[in-house]
């Protein structure tokens, strides 16, 4: 069920385009709809909270849906009904699907109409080209935008004789063994869900400067195949990763057993893991008293380091609504641009500055010199590894990504779950993907992508 609601979204939402609610007397109100949940969600509502206090015009109520896919859902479900929301955040797998849909006011040209100049190239370039089409026009606006780094626990490597994190897997493979050689029953923690197979599958081929699909991860065409199954070093890495988890170097750490990944690593109970920079903040928060920590940037497998992807999601501004709602929408977005707010944000969250201005202001006032920020800068430094020629796939833009990540989740529990064999399972995955990318196309037929 859904797949086919996110697989409809396009039809949805193009062909629902009714009037928004009307403004108060006042104050113009909009909707934001946003799918973070938790400290994140707190820390949106309190972003909310400092834009209508600091103006009269507008007031934006923002609602947290509990998760990406619940508000991609619900905003679908807004648009039967003619209620939906000025602003719906929407996660970077769902970029495509929205995209096409046609069911949103470009944010370039909502910000001209707007009378706003925007410097559109102060964006960070690995994060712009994720949310703009072929000709460098920016849909959506940048919001939690994020990348995958590894956290590990600096005294437990000490015991070990280390004082860096491991550069390669082929190292990560050896410290793992010493970190169980000296008494901790978790050297690395990690989920294989639907919601973190991005870290292990999506990660892994871009800081190794693979594709998972053909033409360019789909940026070149909606009759993209994927291919990571035939990769040979994600092949080798999902092996590895198999073999530490037999060995209990490696322990499966959700919700189901009791605790997260991130949750273990904050106790001090497991020793590494691959997670978003957004949960630095809540690490930093939650950490065990005294536990001294820090990240890297994700392992290659001893290849040259390419930029990773960004991760989390843009707001995109949906039409059927008024101009005097749109005047409130652009407020916002320009308020949550500035450099001041940038710090803010990524002082309460973890996640990155979207511009160059904001990560220049940070560092102007000396954010990541000192615990807790050190660290985070590394975000940035991953998401721009490459040179400026690198042929490789600078993100993913397949339709029904999001489904495409559960196969993939499908086909890594059988390997771990039910020890099947890694080769088969990924080609399953892969296969039951396509399917997917193909019922996609046929939705979107003749269909250029922008």
């Amino acid at each position: 069920m859904q797949a086919k609601l996110l697989g409809a979204v396009g039809a949805l939402l193009a062909t629902a385009f009714l009037a928004g609610p009307a403004a108060a007397a006042d104050k113009t109100k909009i909707d934001f709809w946003f799918g973070n949940s938790g400290d994140i969600a707190k820390r949106v509502q309190e972003q909310c909270d400092r834009f209508n206090q600091s103006q009269a015009d507008y007031e934006v109520v923002c609602t947290s849906q509990g998760s990406y896919d619940a508000s991609l859902q619900n905003t679908i479900a807004a648009f039967r009904a003619g209620k939906q929301p000025t602003i719906a955040q929407v996660s970077d797998a769902g970029t495509l699907d929205i995209m096409l849909s046609g069911a949103f006011y470009p944010a370039n040209k909502l910000m001209a109409d707007m009378g706003y100049t925007v410097d559109w190239k102060d964006y960070f370039s690995g994060i712009a080209n994720y949310y703009a089409t072929s000709k460098g026009e920016m849909y959506s606006f940048p919001f939690n935008s994020s990348t995958a780094l590894l956290y590990w626990n600096k005294d437990a490597f000490a015991k070990i004789g280390k004082d860096h994190a491991p550069a390669t897997w082929q190292e990560a493979g050896e410290d793992f063994k010493a970190l169980k050689d000296a008494g901790y029953a978790c050297p690395l923690a990690f989920d294989i869900s639907n919601n973190e197979v991005w870290q292990y599958v999506e990660q892994f081929e871009a800081v190794n400067g693979e594709a998972i699909a053909t033409k360019k991860n789909g940026f070149e065409g909606l009759d993209a195949e994927l291919t990571f199954n035939k990769n040979p070093l994600l092949v080798s890495y999902i092996k590895d990763l198999k073999s530490w988890y037999d060995n209990k170097l490696a322990v499966i750490k959700n919700k189901a057993v009791g605790q997260t990944f991130v949750e273990a690593f904050a106790a001090g109970d497991c020793q590494v893991i691959l997670t978003s920079v957004g949960d630095h903040g809540n690490i930093g928060r939650t950490a065990k008293q005294g536990m001294n920590w820090g990240v890297s940037m994700l392992p290659t497998y001893g290849t040259t380091r390419h930029s990773s992807y960004v991760g989390g999601a843009s707001l995109w501004v949906l039409q059927g609504h008024s101009d005097a709602e749109y005047k409130a929408a652009a407020a916002f977005f320009n308020f949550i641009a500035k450099p001041e707010e940038a710090l803010t944000w990524s002082t309460v969250t973890g996640y990155i500055p979207v511009r160059n201005s904001g990560f220049e202001y940070l560092k102007k006032q000396g954010f990541y010199d000192k615990a807790p920020y050190a660290g985070r800068e590394l975000a940035i430094q991953s998401l721009t590894a490459s040179p400026a020629d690198d042929t490789a796939p600078h993100g993913i833009r397949l339709g029904g990504l999001l489904q495409v990540r559960t196969e993939i989740a499908n086909g890594l529990q059988a390997i771990f779950v039910n020890n099947a064999d890694v080769q088969a399972s990924l080609d399953g995955a892969a296969d039951r993907g396509n399917q997917l990318l193909r019922r996609f196309q046929q939705t979107y037929k003749n269909v250029q992508l922008p």
